[in-house]
């Protein structure tokens, strides 16, 4: 079937008004969560497979958080589908107004291959919430994943509802040319240049979930213990390509030594002093960004780690010691296991070093100074702030999680994933009775007085 014919068939489902209902919603909804209750030893394995990720780690980042989403989608729909009433000002009295959640319509879903099945899950759940029909193209990289995505979806919706594409880049290039009512992409800037660009041909409405050099600052008097072992935890889990992951830490020089010892030795106790041969370590998604880390590494100071086996794919925990900002591994988000540790001194320091990677993704803070803290919410451009812990605001399904410029446009999780799938229609609906005919031609000084008095009194 081409993309053409697919898209067509899938605006004539959405046209027939099928998609709308509460009923037909929170049905499919329904349906979703049995096929991953269903699906869940099929979905490990294919992650194992791709990225050497262990049932625990397979089943506690990708197929329960998606299993809960939905679940929180189910428990919510009824109210997030409610008509938002909103003040009328007096000056239109008799009339009332609201807010109605419409859906976009077709939608095409662009996962990335570092989550493969979940990133590909949560943006379906909120096009379903939203009561739009979807195409879902997943990575192609993630190879195992996206073809049991195929199976998942093509085998239990119909393909003019809900359907998976595979597809190289020229595919996507082509995917793109046809027209969508919105498009949701998770992945790299430069591919998401070329979406929005692509978008722009239909003014289409987009998220775009991106990535970053996210920054977390270290400050002295915080819990070492417990700050080593979440930004260690957070940064090697799937062997550091995580798009919320820290990229690089800026440490107080007063902490410095003490917070290095006690991060190269929490990596060891947690992936052993040979991590390849750990089975809780992942692995680098292909060759091709193996050899890429590995490169960035080239001429680092290491600290702990270093060694690479571009065969299998395989990074290791690595901390080095940042001397010079312009240094290669500074210039790109890392995405792999390499920690770089950057010592300063003040938090000006700080703010101009954050600078030379504008409005990351997410800014992490660990520190028990509330000014401090302040401060950074306050000067700190970026799309989300964590404070005392990372990663974790990702399965956090109140808040609404994304970029900013470079990092994404958009926002979405939970309610925010309706939201993004839907769109604020505002109503106005007004009674024939008064009608103020001061408003109506011909138009006198007397009208003119008379309005202005009507504007003051009831526009307080």
């Amino acid at each position: 079937m081409s993309y053409e014919v697919l898209v067509e068939q899938q605006r004539h489902y959405f046209a027939s008004g099928v998609t709308h209902p509460y009923a037909f919603r929170i049905a499919q909804l329904k349906k979703l969560e049995q096929l991953l209750i269903r699906y869940t030893g099929e979905i490990e394995s294919a992650l194992k497979k791709d990225l050497h990720k262990l049932q625990f780690e397979a089943w506690a980042v990708e197929v329960g958080p998606a299993i809960q989403e939905t679940r929180y989608a189910i428990r919510h729909l009824r109210k997030w589908m409610r008509n938002k009433r909103i003040r009328t000002p007096l000056l239109h009295f008799r009339a009332k107004s609201y807010i109605q959640s419409i859906p976009h319509g077709n939608t095409l879903i662009i996962a990335p291959w570092n989550y493969p099945f979940l990133l590909s899950i949560r943006p379906l759940i909120g096009a379903i919430a939203g009561g739009n029909t979807a195409i879902i193209k997943p990575s192609e990289h993630a190879v195992h994943t996206s073809a049991l995505l195929e199976q998942f979806i093509n085998l239990n919706f119909a393909s003019d509802y809900i359907h998976v594409i595979q597809a190289d880049a020229q595919g996507t290039s082509l995917l793109l040319r046809e027209k969508f009512d919105f498009i949701f992409y998770t992945g790299g800037s430069m591919v998401g240049k070329i979406v929005y660009t692509a978008a722009a041909q239909h003014l289409t409405p987009v998220v775009l979930e991106l990535g970053g050099k996210n920054p977390c600052v270290i400050e002295p008097g915080v819990d070492l213990d417990t700050t080593v072992n979440r930004i260690v935890w957070g940064k090697f889990s799937n062997a550091g390509q995580t798009c919320v992951a820290p990229d690089y830490l800026l440490v107080h020089a007063s902490i410095r030594e003490q917070f290095t010892e006690k991060i190269c030795a929490r990596i060891q106790q947690q992936f052993s002093e040979n991590p390849e041969s750990c089975v809780h370590f992942g692995r680098i998604i292909n060759q091709h960004h193996t050899e890429r880390i590995q490169r960035l590494l080239a001429g680092e100071k290491c600290l702990l780690g270093g060694r690479v086996n571009i065969e299998e794919r395989y990074i290791e925990p690595t901390v080095i010691d940042i001397q010079r900002l312009d240094s290669p591994i500074m210039q790109e988000e890392i995405f792999g296991p390499i920690l770089p540790i950057i010592t300063y001194h003040d938090a000006e320091e700080v703010l101009d070093i954050i600078q030379h990677h504008p409005n990351p993704l997410v800014f992490y803070v660990f520190s028990r100074d509330a000014d401090s803290i302040k401060r950074y919410a306050t000067y700190v451009s970026c799309g989300d702030m964590v404070v005392n812990e990372v990663v974790l605001h990702f399965g956090h399904l109140s808040m609404p999680i994304g970029g900013k410029g470079p990092s994404g446009i958009g926002k979405y999780q939970g309610k925010s994933s309706f939201t993004a799938f839907t769109h604020p229609k505002s109503v106005m609906h007004r009674s024939f009775f008064p009608d103020l005919s001061i408003r109506y031609a011909p138009y006198t000084d007397a009208g003119l007085r008379r309005i202005k008095q009507l504007f003051r009194y009831f526009y307080r």
